[in-house]
């Protein structure tokens, strides 16, 4: 699997993180270099490619029911909400 995210700590960040990728998708990458907590975001939010048990659950099954290009709704984790692009 291969997936890009956007990481925000808290439900207002969430709000307005979900609008501009909805009015966006293309901009996903300079949302993730703007909003996202994660250093990957650096990388426009690339996360490279993982397998099967090495991202904690709710992400990991979020992705599998991505098909590639297909953004998800947000997603949290122990870590924050996230909003995921399958990108691979």
């Amino acid at each position: 699997m291969r997936a890009s995210h956007i990481l925000v700590s808290t439900l207002d960040e969430l709000a307005e993180v979900k609008v501009r990728v909805h009015n966006n998708p293309g901009d996903f990458p300079d949302l993730a270099r703007k909003y996202s907590k994660c250093p990957s975001g650096q990388n426009g939010g690339d996360l490279g490619e993982f397998g099967p048990g090495m991202m904690v659950k709710p992400f990991e099954d979020a992705v599998n029911s991505l098909y590639v290009g297909q953004i998800s709704q947000p997603v949290q984790t122990q870590f924050g909400y996230h909003i995921i692009k399958r990108t691979g």
